[in-house]
């Protein structure tokens, strides 16, 4: 009979901390506050969605995400459409293209976020990209267009005193919600995302 720290053991060699990345296994560093809570809020919304329109499914928690070229990345939250749903050909991992991937900016990652995984993301034809700086609350969406990743926008969560203090212009064109572009009647608060509690 296994002990505990060999049952961990055993879990971790069956589901490795780490991603493979440019052909190196890169560790995957543990999710601060912050960074958990953003996750946490947006599973939430995407999960109540999908239940509701049975239309695709959301992953986080370290699922592997393997691409042809051998790279498998753990990416923060992972979303898949109905019409997808034959990259989830096991119970284990997901071999394929997503069609939507958040990822949360660590001072570990981040290099990586924007670089060699953006443009893997964009290789490998993930309809959308997310990538969220939780300690600015600001999250750039990027959208494939032609095979390329444009910046759609750049969602800011002001705080009221940020609003009375940037320029007209800026305010008026501020979004407090984050929609999907596969997605579009699935409307996120940035609060929600950003906030310690639901508003």
């Amino acid at each position: 009979m296994l002990n505990a720290t060999e049952t961990v053991f055993n879990e971790r060699r069956l589901y490795p901390a780490y991603e493979i990345i440019g052909g190196k296994k890169v560790m995957s560093p543990s999710a601060n506050l912050f960074h958990s809570s953003s996750i946490i809020k947006l599973v939430v919304a995407f999960e109540n969605y999908f239940i509701q329109h049975k239309n695709g499914y959301v992953f986080a928690d370290h699922v592997d995400v393997h691409f042809s070229d051998g790279s498998i990345y753990k990416p923060d939250l992972v979303v898949v459409s109905e019409e997808n749903k034959s990259i989830l050909s096991t119970n284990k991992a997901i071999y394929g293209s997503p069609d939507l991937v958040v990822e949360i900016l660590s001072t570990s990652t981040k290099k990586r976020d924007l670089t060699i995984k953006k443009d893997t993301y964009e290789k490998y034809g993930v309809k959308e990209y997310w990538i969220i700086d939780a300690f600015m609350k600001i999250i750039y969406a990027y959208i494939l267009r032609d095979g390329k990743y444009e910046l759609d926008f750049e969602y800011i969560d002001y705080d009221d005193d940020d609003l009375e203090e940037i320029p007209k212009e800026e305010r008026e064109s501020a979004r407090f919600e984050i929609s999907p572009s596969i997605f579009p009647d699935l409307k996120i608060k940035l609060r929600d995302i950003f906030s310690w509690s639901y508003r």
